[in-house]
């Protein structure tokens, strides 16, 4: 049996693997579909303390290593099922076969951002076409781009990419927005910021990069070109809990929910870290916190539940 099982290698799994080996309970972390999650598709990250810049898989592969140095275990395999019990012992079903026994779980899948599902939005992926405007808005200074969605979210983005494009253009399919007043007011009042209501974008355009993106009037059927170099994605995300359905509390939208001010879900010896849980900040360092307060977590409870 193991001593704890990480589901997850993003920065969040990958710290949680990092404090658990320290703590000699010899981590088993299972790689999941996308092996470092959502930060090796990103480019340059500037955001990360201690790097002015770094890519994004190039970090994570230095986190993976560094958790390898201190005894972590790193297999790479998808869960399929689980079948959690309070105080465990916890098991956990892989894909292609396998079973894996473990007294404490630490839930760290993250969570993938809602797309339009266009082809040309996977063709044209870290090439101008970006669900992260926090992460990548400094690469687009003095150019275009569009913002897609009508919630904070889109608002958010749109007031941080500001700072850096010559103009920001939100394209929404509905003529009212989901998102609070006083968010459209700021945008609104922000002159950069322009707005492409009741239409949806049905094709970014370009070959190696973002030209610009087809957009198509709900209303009327009429076809425009709306001419950008950065397409952002602001549709909000998806917690990638679905397995976990019905075996742990989760809130409306399918983020694990947290007992408070720690990591500790709804199952005793069952915790979670990073984007999976949290619906606010859905950052790399925020992650790695999280991750580092999993660990802990596990550390006590081990040490409480094994006397």
């Amino acid at each position: 049996m193991e001593k704890v099982v990480i589901i997850g290698t993003g920065p969040s799994g990958f710290t949680a693997g990092i404090y658990c080996a320290r703590a000699d309970l010899n981590p088993l972390i299972l790689s999941g579909k996308l092996p470092g999650g959502l930060l090796t598709q990103t480019s340059d990250i500037e955001n990360f303390p201690g790097f002015s810049a770094v890519n994004g898989f190039d970090l994570m592969m230095t986190m993976q290593k560094q958790a390898e140095k201190f005894g972590a275990k790193i297999v790479f395999g998808t869960v399929k099922s689980v079948d959690f019990k309070n105080g465990g012992p916890h098991t956990l079903d892989l894909e292609g076969g396998g079973k894996i026994i473990t007294e404490t779980v630490v839930i760290a899948t993250g969570s993938n951002p809602r797309w339009m599902g266009l082809d040309s939005e996977k063709r044209l992926a870290n090439k101008g076409v970006s669900a992260c405007a926090t992460c990548d808005g400094a690469f687009f200074r003095n150019v275009p781009v569009v913002v897609v969605g009508g919630g904070d979210t889109a608002m958010e983005e749109a007031l941080f990419l500001t700072k850096f494009a010559s103009k920001v253009t939100i394209i929404h399919r509905r003529n009212e927005f989901r998102a609070s007043k006083i968010m459209v007011a700021r945008a609104r009042d922000n002159s950069k910021v322009k707005f492409v209501l009741d239409s949806q974008v049905i094709d970014v355009i370009g070959e190696n990069e973002v030209e610009s993106v087809k957009v198509r009037n709900l209303k009327t059927g009429e076809i425009r070109t709306i001419e950008c170099r950065g397409y952002f994605a602001a549709l909000g995300h998806i917690p990638a809990t679905e397995i976990f359905k019905n075996h742990i509390e989760m809130d409306e939208k399918g983020y694990i929910l947290l007992k408070e001010n720690s990591s500790q879900t709804s199952i005793d010896g069952v915790f979670a870290a990073g984007d999976c849980a949290d619906t606010r900040y859905r950052q790399a360092v925020t992650a790695a916190g999280m991750g580092c307060k999993a660990a802990i977590d596990v550390e006590h409870w081990l040490a409480a539940n094994n006397p």
